[in-house]
């Protein structure tokens, strides 16, 4: 279990907020979280890279010149892979890269990440009526009374998807902003600090406990 202070708009304590998920076994925690890791990195690629053999590169269907008496090396096409702008060979053509994952894995690999970052997870109230409109310096000041530093990467958490905050925030290039129920491994690994609102924090208790 780990407990956590809840602050408020201002950067005051409030209250206690506590999250208790199942994870790993310390002996295979990592090699978990990494395969998870691995996976999600790897079925973000498009796999649409793709080059032209000789049998598809324009042209060359003609001997470029007879087989003997030039001097020159015999060649049979202008599209041979020695020739430039021929053919190229073994290059890459259009795959999938999708790795599988049993989903109790995917969620035992999450809930284990989560609760890895626990040092570094800052919870606050709820701060949508905070922002009356929406202010990338409010947001900003308010991230620095809530104790993150300046330059630290941010993922931040929230309970419901929120305009207000999402157009305050999106002008931060180091942050991240996600719902309680769209957490992903990168993203929690990738992070310096996880703040999440005390109601995000109770949706990931009823999500992921499990």
């Amino acid at each position: 279990m780990v407990n956590c202070v809840v602050r408020n708009w201002e950067g005051q304590e409030v209250g206690q907020a506590s999250l208790e998920l199942k994870v790993a076994k310390e002996e295979n925690a990592a090699h978990i979280v990494h395969r998870a890791l691995v996976r999600q990195m790897t079925n973000a690629r498009q796999g649409t890279a793709s080059t032209k053999t000789r049998s598809e590169v324009r042209g060359g269907g003609r001997k470029p010149w007879r087989q003997k008496g030039t001097g020159r090396a015999r060649a049979g096409s202008i599209r041979s892979p020695l020739w430039r702008g021929g053919g190229v060979i073994f290059g890459p053509k259009p795959r999938d890269f999708e790795v599988k994952m049993n989903r109790k894995e995917k969620r035992l690999a999450l809930r284990t990440a989560l609760m890895s970052r626990a040092e570094d997870l800052v919870v606050v109230e709820e701060f949508v009526e905070k922002l009356p409109r929406p202010k990338t310096k409010e947001l900003l000041a308010a991230m620095q009374r809530w104790g993150v530093p300046e330059d630290a990467k941010i993922l931040l958490i929230v309970s419901e998807p929120a305009p207000i905050v999402y157009l305050s925030a999106r002008n931060i290039a180091r942050l991240k902003m996600t719902p309680a129920n769209q957490l992903n491994v990168y993203d929690l690994l990738w992070a310096d600090k996880v703040v999440t609102t005390s109601s995000a924090l109770a949706k990931i208790q009823e999500v992921y406990d499990a």
